[in-house]
């Protein structure tokens, strides 16, 4: 099965070895969007604003591989405190409507470059 590599200057660079995505056999992985902004490169303070970010990261991913948000079938989502869940909550079901996807959302200790929050998903543009 191949593999295509999905880049897009719409979205952060990654900040590690790893693909901002990567589309194989009518999926497209998009790896964990930290929410920095690609045209200026800074980060929202605010945990909501943070949130926002990610996934419009995540949407410019998609964009670039040929697909759109409402493909996608599941969505992990990571946070230094869920005591930010509820007002996480309301800007994702602004990126997502009708039929969500699957879901899971964890506390972590940190995530890198200081971010309070880190989101990946998994389209299905079969």
């Amino acid at each position: 099965m191949m593999k295509e590599i999905i880049s897009t200057p719409e979205a952060p660079a990654a900040v590690g070895p790893y693909s901002q995505a990567i589309k194989s056999g009518g999926l497209v992985y998009v790896s964990g969007q930290l929410p920095f902004d690609p045209a200026t490169g800074q980060m929202p303070a605010a945990t909501p604003d943070q949130a926002r970010q990610s996934l419009t990261n995540i949407k410019a991913i998609l964009a670039a591989a040929g697909a759109s948000l409402e493909q996608v079938v599941r969505v992990g989502i990571f946070m230094t405190d869920l005591a930010d869940f509820k007002a996480v909550n309301e800007i994702y079901a602004t990126f997502f409507t009708g039929g969500c996807p699957a879901r899971s959302t964890v506390q972590v200790a940190a995530l890198p470059l200081g971010a309070k929050i880190e989101i990946e998903a998994v389209a299905d543009c079969r």
